[in-house]
């Protein structure tokens, strides 16, 4: 459970946030950036406790997900981490440490490539920078890849949402404009993550959307940037590798 709970007006959003940890940690806070069609339980459960041990940790819910309603405005890349940075604005927070997962990972790049004097730590899992960075049966989907998420996966996304969104009624319309967005020409090249002088750790799955090649050439690329693949893991899997991903982070953030 949340600390804290609240709504924030950014950028005529009622943005729902969570807070979690101890107000007084001193470390730098960290900000969890949620998949597409997540809720921050969704994405994070299983890595919050120990992440919020000793520090504070800020995890919006991003346009149109769980209790944030969406509203007419396109959702793109750029417009979420707009909202994030004016979020962190209203929270007095200067700089904060990122932990952005698939489109929250795309969103977290986004902060860091704008706007990087807001980022201290970055950590990218399962993320690209280019389209071509997805493997091709994740890109033109026949819904029989394994690396895709299984209808079970699918009915926890609705059941999720359906708890706690304004307009559960809504969710096939807002399932198709996420999918459209992931799919949107994404905003950098080689020479931003090139320019890129943030700490960053890249994590992806071996059986992950993003190709393992692709997210060689991001560490490469980045001048300070580390690579992790977790074994026998896919992309719906990533976050919940607990074992394997919490002493990665916490040696990393620390």
């Amino acid at each position: 459970m949340p600390s804290s709970s609240g709504y924030a007006k950014v950028n005529g959003l009622e943005m729902y946030y969570e807070v979690h940890g101890p107000a007084a940690a001193a470390r730098r806070p960290l900000v969890l950036l949620h998949g597409g069609v997540h809720t921050v339980g969704l994405s994070f459960a299983a890595v919050l406790p120990a992440l919020a041990a000793d520090r504070r940790v800020v995890a919006p819910e991003l346009q149109g997900h769980g209790h944030t309603a969406d509203t007419d405005r396109d959702l793109t890349v750029p417009n979420l981490a707009s909202d994030v940075v004016a979020l962190l604005d209203e929270l007095g927070i200067r700089q904060a440490d990122f932990l952005g997962f698939s489109l929250g990972g795309l969103t977290a790049l986004e902060v860091a490539v704008r706007h990087p004097e807001r980022v201290g730590r970055l950590v990218l899992a399962a993320t690209q920078y280019r389209q071509d960075g997805y493997h091709d049966d994740v890109r033109k989907p026949d819904f029989t890849s394994p690396r895709l998420p299984s209808q079970a996966d699918f009915q926890e996304m609705a059941e999720a949402y359906a708890a706690v969104a304004p307009h559960p009624e809504h969710f096939q319309d807002f399932l198709g404009k996420v999918t459209g967005a992931a799919r949107a020409p994404l905003p950098w090249t080689a020479d931003d993550l090139c320019g890129l002088g943030t700490p960053t750790l890249l994590v992806v799955g071996d059986r992950d959307f993003v190709r393992v090649e692709h997210a060689a050439e991001m560490r490469e690329l980045i001048p300070q940037a580390r690579l992790a693949v977790l074994p026998s893991t896919t992309h719906v899997e990533l976050m919940g590798r607990t074992s394997l991903l919490v002493p990665l982070l916490t040696e990393f953030l620390d």
